[in-house]
């Protein structure tokens, strides 16, 4: 089966941790249009998807009053075509929305935000422009810029950017280039480091050594004009 029959490659029934301040459940889209060598979901990544948006929508129905908000991530959640429809029917049964997205679709995004049909944004800002096709396997550095500056140019929905980091691809300068072109761009909020983790018991989508480097949050920050959050990937 295809992915408009089950765009869904799995559900995580509950999280304390995806969702700021919220209850959710993850609903995990099948399918990237990027190819970190840092991923840990390249079954998602590949894979065309085993679970129908019904049984989705049936397992929130049952959650009604009981979590707060759903999470969209993937994979990359933008690139189902189905996604807005799914998020107005969740909104419809009282969830809070969050998208988890590469920014690599601005048209989705603005779409959504014009809809009224997400309410937290988490922006992945993969690489500065000169190592973006080195990262992601795409050379669409401009769409995620626009979907930023949609972003920063609205104050209704709440949303952060974050980076995930790996010795052979990001440099201390890399971050402190990014953390720079963010503020400049007008986002005020934090901006979170999240080290790649590399081991035998969690495949990737690339052949990376593990990572060696300890990332000095506290140096970074001395150089940062945005608030450096260390996170875990």
């Amino acid at each position: 089966m295809g992915r408009a029959v089950t765009p869904f490659h799995a559900l995580t029934p509950f999280t304390l941790l995806d969702y700021p301040g919220r209850s959710a459940c993850i609903a995990w889209v099948a399918g990237c249009n990027m190819r970190c060598g840092y991923c840990h979901n390249p079954q998602i990544v590949h894979g065309p998807g085993a679970l129908p948006e019904e049984a989705v929508l049936a397992f929130l129905r049952r959650r009604q009053g009981l979590l707060g908000g759903v999470v969209l991530s993937g994979g990359e959640a933008t690139s189902w075509p189905g996604l807005a429809g799914f998020a107005a029917r969740a909104k419809a049964m009282g969830f809070a929305v969050k998208l988890d997205t590469n920014g690599l679709r601005p048209d989705v995004v603005a779409s959504l935000l014009e809809g009224q049909l997400v309410d937290y944004v988490a922006l992945d800002c993969k690489a500065p422009p000169a190592r973006f096709r080195e990262v992601t396997g795409v050379t669409t550095y401009r769409r995620f810029t626009r979907t930023l500056d949609l972003l920063c140019a609205q104050r209704v929905v709440d949303f952060e950017v974050r980076t995930t980091v790996h010795e052979a691809l990001t440099t201390d300068e890399d971050v402190i280039g990014m953390a720079c072109d963010l503020h400049a761009r007008g986002y005020r909020g934090d901006y979170a480091i999240q080290p790649a983790v590399i081991d035998p018991d969690r495949p990737t989508l690339g052949a990376l050594p593990a990572q060696r480097k300890r990332w000095d949050i506290d140096a970074l920050q001395a150089r940062s004009p945005l608030r450096l959050v260390l996170r875990r990937a």
